[in-house]
C-alpha cells in the first residue's frame, strides 16, 4: 500500500483571517450606521460630545468654517498620528514593492508559459499572501480606534451646522464646483463633509508624507550606522 503524499507547498493556504478584529470592525461600522440613520441618537451623541468641543472649536455658531477646518485638523492629526505609531511604514513599503515584483514575475511566467517558473512562484504564493495579509492586518486593528473618536465627532459636526449654527450666521461659501453653496445642503453627500473632506485632504496628505519621510529616514541612519560600525574586537 502507498504511503500518502505529502502536501506540497503550492498546495498551502494563505494565513486565516483574524475573525475577532473583524468582528470588532463590523460592531464599529454598525453602530456608525446606527449614528448616521437614527436623528435622535446623533443628536445625543452629538451633543454629549458638544460639551467639550463646543467651547474649543464651536466659535459659538457664528463661524461654521473655521469650526469645520480646526475639527478636521484635530481628527486628521490623531488618526494619522494613531496609523504612525502602530504602523511600521518602512515593511510596508518593502512588502508592497515585493508583491508588486512577485505578481510581475508571475504574470511574465504565465504569459510565457513557463511551467517550471510557475511551478516555483506558486510555492512561494503563500510566504507573499502572508506578508500582505500582516501589513494589512495591523491597519485594521486600528481602525476600531479610530472610528471610536471619529464617530461622535462626526455626530457632534452634524449637530452643530444643523442646529447650533444660528439662522442669522451665513452658510452659505465659495467652493471649487460651485460660486455658492449651502453647508447645510446636500450634492449626493451634505455639503459640509465635501467640505470637511477639501479643508482636511491637504493636511492629511501632507502630514502623512512628512510622517513617513522621517521614518524612512531614520530607519536609513540606524541601516548607514550598523554598516560602518566598527567590528567588535575579538580577544585570542
Amino acid at each position: 500500500m502507498a504511503s500518502p503524499k505529502a502536501p506540497s507547498a503550492g498546495g498551502a493556504r494563505p494565513p486565516a483571517p483574524d475573525m475577532g478584529n473583524q468582528l470588532v470592525v463590523m460592531m464599529a461600522l454598525i453602530v456608525a450606521m446606527f449614528v448616521m440613520f437614527d436623528n435622535n441618537l446623533r443628536l445625543a451623541l452629538g451633543r454629549a460630545v458638544g460639551v467639550g468641543l463646543d467651547p474649543l472649536v464651536g466659535f459659538n455658531g457664528h463661524e461654521p468654517l473655521l469650526t469645520l477646518l480646526f475639527t478636521g485638523l484635530l481628527m486628521s492629526f490623531f488618526s494619522i498620528a494613531v496609523r504612525h505609531f502602530f504602523v511600521d511604514w518602512v515593511s510596508m513599503a518593502r512588502n508592497q514593492r515585493i508583491s508588486s515584483a512577485f505578481q510581475k514575475e508571475l504574470r511574465e511566467a504565465r504569459t510565457s508559459n513557463n511551467t517550471y517558473k510557475l511551478k516555483k512562484l506558486t510555492e512561494l504564493q503563500p510566504q507573499i499572501m502572508a506578508q500582505t495579509f500582516k501589513a494589512s492586518g495591523t491597519q485594521m486593528k486600528l481602525m476600531p480606534v479610530t472610528m471610536l473618536v471619529v464617530i461622535p465627532i462626526f455626530a457632534w459636526l452634524a449637530t452643530f451646522i444643523y442646529t447650533t449654527v444660528s439662522s442669522t450666521t451665513s452658510t452659505s461659501i465659495s467652493v471649487p464646483w460651485a460660486l455658492d453653496v449651502d453647508m447645510k445642503g446636500s450634492n449626493i453627500l451634505p455639503n459640509w463633509v465635501l467640505l470637511y473632506s477639501l479643508l482636511t485632504l491637504p493636511f492629511s496628505q501632507v502630514l502623512t508624507r512628512t510622517l513617513k519621510y522621517f521614518s524612512f529616514s531614520r530607519r536609513l541612519k540606524n541601516i548607514e550606522g550598523d554598516e560602518f560600525a566598527p567590528a567588535p574586537r575579538t580577544n585570542f
